[in-house]
């Protein structure tokens, strides 16, 4: 059970504080409603452009990591398709640091036209080499604009273009910073060894004063529903055929999410999943597969993803996964195999509690999907799902028209 209290500033600001009075270390989690959902399509990865961005200095810090370093801190930052967040830990006596650290950045970042040219360059090149120079690289350039046609899951968080970021300008940044980075768009989690009334008291001094930001902005085209099956070739300098199929599924903040999620698990985790047990064992068609979903705010997908051994046809692995599905379908879950994955769900939920910055992480996630309590109440969550929900879901969303398809092959 993760205990907390939920406050806001009068500038919008939202606070959450976890006391662990265990070890004398505090965690300043600070999440921004920002990814690369709220991005322009025609100026796509900004969210993680900030996210560098944000470490070159702001309006009275030229270097972010120095003062922390000296105090014993650390942090670092993320950014996926609904969120950029950010996190330093440091020994609770210096916790006031962290404040002024993460105060000054939201204040107003340095806008250093040398930190700009820097950074676009550093993403840049982690889009060479990450997306561009490796097997299987720019798998999710090619499969999020297949299944995706209106929403802006179309395109990956480095974004959908090298070029959108090298033609980056000063006047794109301030714009972003203003349209996203303030304290009605931030969520900030106070966690570890500190009182709520000293924590309240940081929060009011050094990010009270910021102002808030009222700013509207355009709502996110949703995705229609999909009607038909979708399938594409990519080739490649890869080791071996594979099979990346994505179908449509539900949201991070509906209902259905746990029973999606727990039919994603039945099907490809780990090695005693159907999947595995089917094509790899007993037929071994693919020398790995699995499956999971993306876990997004609005309407995301599930994942079935597999490298073909040699001599296999594509289209013979395609309608076996396939074959496979319908088995689930018309056979059913047994109680076991049910049981197997909640405990596995169960256990892992427990586990990432364990550290005390993902349980800061956890918080402000829980917040920004509306339910803070959503930290504790998941495993009930899970534990709810039947038999039934499953096999209905499967028979619902696990279906050749809901489904869209990359088939990735050597180019030789």
């Amino acid at each position: 059970m993760v205990n907390y209290t939920e406050h806001l500033l009068s500038n919008g600001l939202t606070l959450i504080i976890h006391e662990d009075h265990s070890n004398p270390i505090v965690c300043l989690n600070l999440l921004y409603k920002v990814g690369s959902r709220n991005e322009n399509p025609n100026k796509t990865g900004f969210a993680h452009l900030f996210e560098h961005l944000m470490f070159g200095g702001s309006k009275n810090i030229q270097n972010f990591d120095e003062p922390l370093q000296k105090v014993g801190g650390e942090n670092n930052a993320f950014t996926n398709t609904d969120i950029t967040n950010y996190y330093i830990t440091v020994p609770s006596n210096n916790v006031e640091t962290a404040f002024w650290l993460e105060s000054d950045r939201m204040l107003s970042l340095s806008f250093d036209p040398k930190v700009l040219d820097v950074q676009k360059k550093v993403v840049a090149e982690e889009f060479k080499q990450r997306y561009l120079n490796q097997p299987y690289g720019d798998l999710w350039l090619k499969l999020r604009p297949l299944a995706y046609r209106e929403h802006p899951y179309r395109w990956p968080t480095i974004g959908k273009d090298i070029s959108h970021i090298e033609e980056v300008t000063m006047d794109d940044v301030k714009k972003f910073f203003s349209n996203h980075y303030h304290p009605s768009n931030a969520i900030l989690v106070v966690s570890g060894d500190i009182t709520e009334k000293r924590a309240i008291e940081l929060t009011e001094k050094w990010f009270g004063e910021i102002e808030e930001n009222r700013v509207m902005l355009d709502p996110i085209v949703q995705e229609p529903k999909q009607t038909e099956q979708r399938q594409m070739e990519a080739y490649g300098d890869v080791p071996s055929q594979a099979i990346y199929k994505v179908f449509h599924m539900a949201s991070r903040i509906s209902e259905d999410y746990f029973v999606h999620d727990l039919m994603s698990d039945i099907l490809g985790r780990g090695k005693s999943s159907l999947l595995y047990q089917k094509l790899v064992k007993d037929e071994p068609i693919f020398s790995g597969i699995s499956s999971y979903v993306t876990g997004s705010f609005d309407p995301g997908l599930m994942v079935v993803s597999g490298k073909l051994n040699e001599g296999i046809k594509i289209e013979e692995a395609n309608d076996a996964i396939h074959a496979t599905i319908d088995y689930l379908i018309a056979e059913g879950v047994d109680d076991r195999s049910l049981e197997k994955v909640k405990n596995q769900s169960e256990s892992t939920h427990i586990f990432s509690q364990v550290e005390l910055l993902n349980r800061a992480m956890g918080l402000a996630f829980a917040k920004f999907l509306g339910n803070t309590n959503l930290i504790n109440e998941e495993p009930l969550r899970f534990r709810e799902v039947t038999k039934d929900q499953i096999i209905q879901a499967a028979s619902e969303i696990l279906i050749p028209e809901n489904s869209s398809t990359l088939f990735y092959l050597p180019k030789n």
